[in-house]
């Protein structure tokens, strides 16, 4: 008996974000919708970030490649989630929400108390699927930045 093409698909495994998937993650973020990669991307930056970070990021791959992948870091007092995105093939099969669930449950282990995101305002498709996840816009600060 074969499997079905949903059953198939979603045999997809997701483990530890290892420096060896950057490539394959910074095609996917590349082609994402609603994902904006700076200087703070390059490859270098990321594996440092990692390094920072050990055990907190994600991707999911299935037998052929990487299809999903989540960016996570804290600085002790708040988590921070970056770049969670996943292949279009392989959408709406709760992918998304296993990465998530990883690192979520990797912060809740290290005492960090709350997390944060980063979404652009017309990222709609982003949007619905934080707040199906119980995330909120706070509107008591905004996010100020400056280049170095």
């Amino acid at each position: 008996m074969s499997e079905s093409p949903t059953t198939a698909q979603r045999a997809v495994v997701v483990r530890e974000f290892l420096p060896s998937d950057l490539d394959a993650a910074i095609d996917l973020w590349s082609g994402s919708d609603g994902i904006g990669l700076n200087e703070s991307d390059s490859r270098d930056a990321l594996r440092r970030f990692l390094a920072r970070n050990p055990g907190l990021s994600a991707v999911a791959t299935d037998a052929a490649r990487l299809v999903g992948a989540i960016l996570c870091g804290h600085d002790g007092r708040r988590g921070a989630i970056h770049h969670l995105a996943v292949a279009p093939a392989h959408r709406r099969q709760g992918i998304g929400s296993d990465l998530l669930e990883y690192s979520l449950s990797r912060l809740r282990a290290a005492d960090v108390p709350r997390c944060n995101l980063f979404l652009y305002d017309d990222n709609e498709v982003g949007r619905r699927f934080w707040e199906r996840h119980g995330w909120k816009a706070v509107s008591t600060w905004k996010t100020w930045q400056r280049r170095l």
